[in-house]
């Protein structure tokens, strides 16, 4: 038995060092781990794709840009922004139910292509110049006179096709006498007026001078050269020819005497 008085002694605790630990649960977090790599792999290919998509267009919107600015560069290409240049390249037509519009890059014939079909004529000096009404007669056949896409009625020169024409005429005459007035005019007869218009004219006095009065015998020529060139905007159908106020001074031959056109731009420029 115990002693009285005397404390008992208090009772002792062993701590287990080797008992394990209780972990906390890691489901959770391992499974939106598996979910977040299951769908970041497709969002990566989808913006690698949409990068790849963007490009392709960007590219294809390059190329249609580069294509239509060499076409705005070149001067025949121009006029493609005209409604009647666009209905004659094949661009957007108007039909009864409206205006027909249209993305496509309109084409342009090759430029060799277009200077061939361009109408031009050459006119060379007659034999026989003199015609009704002070009008110089022409050959349009032989030697060197051509005519492309124009014809030619009997000193006058028909156009075919309507545009901006470069228009040139060279006369020789032979003025002896002591004083002469020399009257070179490019007339245009078209449909819109009753009588021919004047377009180019050249006037002038032409007299001899001292030393040739006082040759003995006297010289037997005096030659003059006149010429005129100019450009003119022309409809199909108009007729252009030229004039000698004294027609009996012109010196006849195919090398002294040229009327001659061409296009340089077809249709009508907007003003």
């Amino acid at each position: 038995m115990a002693e009285a008085g005397v404390a008992t002694c208090p009772q002792v605790f062993v701590v287990d060092s080797q008992a394990n630990y209780v972990s906390v649960p890691g489901g959770r977090k391992q499974r939106w781990a598996r979910i977040s790599q299951k769908f970041l792999l497709p969002l990566v290919g989808l913006a690698l794709l949409g990068l790849v998509v963007e490009g392709f267009f960007i590219y294809s919107l390059y190329e249609k840009t580069q294509e239509f600015s060499n076409c705005k560069s070149h001067p025949l290409c121009r006029n493609l922004s005209t409604p009647q240049a666009s209905a004659q390249q094949g661009g957007p037509k108007m039909g009864q139910g409206g205006h027909k519009e249209s993305n496509e890059i309109p084409t342009v014939k090759p430029l060799r292509e277009q200077v061939q079909q361009r109408p031009f004529a050459q006119l060379t000096g007659s034999n026989t110049p003199k015609g009704a009404n002070n009008v110089v007669l022409w050959e349009n056949i032989h030697g060197d006179a051509i005519t492309y896409n124009m014809s030619y009625d009997n000193g006058h020169l028909v156009v075919q096709q309507e545009g901006y024409y470069y228009i040139y005429s060279k006369l020789t005459l032979d003025a002896t006498e002591e004083c002469s007035l020399i009257q070179h005019k490019v007339m245009r007869d078209t449909s819109a007026y009753d009588k021919p218009l004047e377009l180019m004219r050249s006037k002038s006095n032409r007299c001899l001078t001292r030393e040739h009065l006082s040759t003995t015998p006297p010289r037997e020529e005096d030659l003059w050269n006149s010429f005129l060139a100019g450009i003119f905007h022309l409809q199909r159908g108009d007729k252009i020819f030229v004039t000698l106020e004294d027609i009996n001074k012109l010196r006849p031959g195919p090398k002294d005497n040229l009327m001659g056109a061409y296009l340089i731009f077809p249709g009508k420029m907007l003003q």
